[in-house]
């Protein structure tokens, strides 16, 4: 008799109610929503502002399916696009740039769903939208950004091999330095032009007997900046998409300065938003503390080589605007929390220049204050000022200072991704609705549905009750391949919806085999339960040679493509493992439990078999 194990049942139950469980919130349609999160961490969400959110769509008489409160922000359902629409123009205009509002799409599935982490899974842009953003790139910020860092390093060059200057400054983005020796201007040019080739350096003597030295980029120099701060902003998003964890973003450069970013089936936009619009450059700076200094500044008589910033408190700082250290040095971010006040807090580790730079100026300014400053979206705030106790070594700074914990987390992303080379801003935002990908989803899922359903009636006409049996296993086999994809949050997109239908296909030779298996033993004369004994035995290496070799193609797919090739890559693989455990585990276990039971058994319900007619010998007349 053909008995299957009870753990290999428990095996097949717990698998089968896994899967329904995880593929029940793809039947569930999403609705279009409003979120709207802070831009600022001094900006609290809470049920005030979602009490706020209520009153102003009921006094425009804008109708919502409900709100809903939680750490990321505040969700607005709706009932359709156009609403939706209507409700984000007017909730920005209300609550102003201090709140992200945000177009986004949620799934109506059932809290308790989601409570067991039951989500649906993330359709492509080509089928469920996303986001689409259009940025620019400021060239002339990537220019001035390169000056001010030779500006620096120049500075520091000449200290390093003791040449007396009078001053070094900008003037537009050139670096001019002052002499009152000829000499040393001449010694100067040759350090400069040794350790910067990129530099066209000229003597200049201004009026007054004024010594020069006018240090500026080459045009070679300019365009490969320019390019490559391009190139360089586009590896950065890169790197901040793959923190947000979007699956099969599209990230590409269109014209010279500009960079469109595609984020299919994105959830959180308001976060994507805010994450690639800001820049999060980092600036250390000294804070001018001369008696009546910052009182002038506040007056409106701000000190030559000054800047009035004000800190998170709203506090007016007085810092210079000798930039003693840039984002560039950073090497690592990670957020954390502050050892004796137990804030949040970000920590910070330098590269080697700026480690060195670091510590000379927190040795040569002790007992001075040193401003921390986050520069985004052209705004610099000021995060913390505070005073230098003693030399500062190792390379490692703390940033502190009334942040929340997403913040920290946030600040230290970006600061991990990379200083951007060039400010960006986006100039073109566009969520792209499901509407857009109803045709391809209706094509889609047609395809996959009118071939399991032609799959299954051959199957089961062909095969009779073991057809039946082979086209349940199809069924829990596309169930399971579904419920991981929704486990993993994987994006679906129009290749991997070819894949599912291909995994289809692909599935049913494994029970074509284990069925003609199981013939061929019932024609060598095998009893009924032998040949269901034998038929999945002896399929099985055949099942596994041919499943391997198909899954080392969908490897290397994966390995080697990009974008949609390898989402059609994860399905396809995916598709293998699953109709392996179906094919062969579940439609043995559904085998015996019809077959399994019965002690004598006569016939398999498993279609005609043709057995070969017996031959046999007339005995020879005498």
């Amino acid at each position: 008799m053909n008995r299957y194990p009870l753990w290999k049942y428990i095996v097949i139950a717990v698998a089968l109610v896994t899967g329904m469980l995880y593929t029940l919130p793809n039947f569930f349609p999403e609705v279009p929503a409003v979120q709207v999160s802070s831009s600022k961490s001094a900006v609290k969400i809470d049920n005030a502002l979602l009490g706020t959110i209520e009153d102003t769509l009921k006094a425009d008489k804008i109708p919502y399916r409900g709100t809903e409160l939680d750490p990321i922000g505040i969700k607005v359902r709706f009932n359709d696009f156009d609403t939706q629409l209507r409700a984000k123009d007017l909730l920005q205009k209300k609550l102003g740039d201090n709140y992200i509002v945000a177009l986004n799409l949620l799934s109506s599935s059932p809290h308790w769903l989601a409570s067991i982490g039951a989500l649906p899974m993330y359709l492509g842009l080509d089928l469920r939208g996303g986001v689409h953003f259009l940025l620019q790139v400021d060239m002339k910020a990537a220019l001035d950004k390169a000056a001010d860092r030779y500006t620096t390093d120049i500075r520091s060059l000449m200290r390093e091999n003791k040449v007396l200057y009078s001053g070094v400054g900008r003037e537009g983005t050139n670096i001019v330095l002052r002499f009152k020796d000829d000499t040393e201007r001449n010694k100067a040019r040759f350090e400069i032009e040794k350790a910067f080739p990129d530099l066209q350096v000229r003597p200049q003597d201004a009026a007054g007997g004024d010594l020069r030295l006018v240090a500026g980029l080459s045009p070679q120099a300019q365009t490969r900046i320019q390019e490559g701060a391009v190139q360089q902003n586009i590896t950065i998003l890169r790197n901040r998409v793959n923190e947000l964890g979007v699956a099969e973003p599209i990230i590409q450069q269109a014209g010279t300065d500009r960079v469109v970013v595609q984020l299919p089936g994105v959830q959180d936009t308001a976060r994507a938003k805010d994450i690639l619009g800001r820049t999060a450059t980092l600036e250390i700076r000294m804070v001018n503390d001369d008696p009546g200094a910052l009182e002038a500044a506040v007056g409106g008589s701000v000190a030559f080589g000054s800047d009035l910033l004000y800190d998170r408190n709203g506090q007016p700082v007085l810092v210079r605007k000798q930039v003693v250290l840039t984002g560039d040095r950073i090497s690592d971010a990670q957020s954390g929390f502050d050892q004796r006040t137990g804030e949040p807090a970000v920590h910070v580790d330098l590269d080697g220049t700026g480690a060195r730079i670091f510590k000379e100026v927190t040795r040569d300014n002790v007992g001075k204050r040193m401003a921390i400053l986050l520069i985004e979206k052209g705004k610099s705030e000021v995060i913390t000022a505070p005073v230098i106790r003693e030399e500062i070594g190792g390379g490692r700074v703390q940033i502190s200072g009334r942040m929340s914990s997403r913040e920290a987390n946030d600040i230290a992303l970006l600061m991990r991704a990379g200083a951007l080379a060039a400010p960006m801003e986006i100039i073109e935002e566009r969520t792209v609705g499901p509407s857009l990908g109803k045709e391809n989803i209706a094509k889609g899922f047609d395809s996959v549905k009118y071939g399991f359903v032609v799959l299954a009636l051959f199957i089961c006409a062909y095969y009779m009750l073991m057809g039946v049996i082979s086209t349940v296993a199809l069924l829990v086999n596309l169930m399971l391949l579904v419920a991981i994809l929704s486990m993993l949050q994987a994006t679906l997109t129009l290749p991997g919806m070819a894949a599912i239908a291909l995994t289809l296909g692909m599935a049913i030779d494994a029970n074509v085999l284990i069925n003609e298996r199981i013939r061929e033993e019932l024609r060598w004369g095998s009893t009924p339960h032998a040949a269901i004994q034998a038929g999945y035995e002896r399929a099985w290496g055949t099942i596994l040679d041919s499943n391997v070799t198909t899954m080392i193609a969908g490897i290397a797919l994966f390995a080697f493509g990009t974008g949609p090739v390898k989402g059609f890559a994860v399905v396809h693989v995916l598709g293998i493992l699953t109709s392996m455990f179906s094919a062969v585990f579940v439609s043995r276990g559904i085998v015996a439990l019809i077959y399994g039971g019965r002690r004598k058994l006569d016939r398999i319900s498993i279609g005609q078999v043709w057995r070969p007619a017996s031959t046999t010998t007339a005995p020879a007349k005498s």
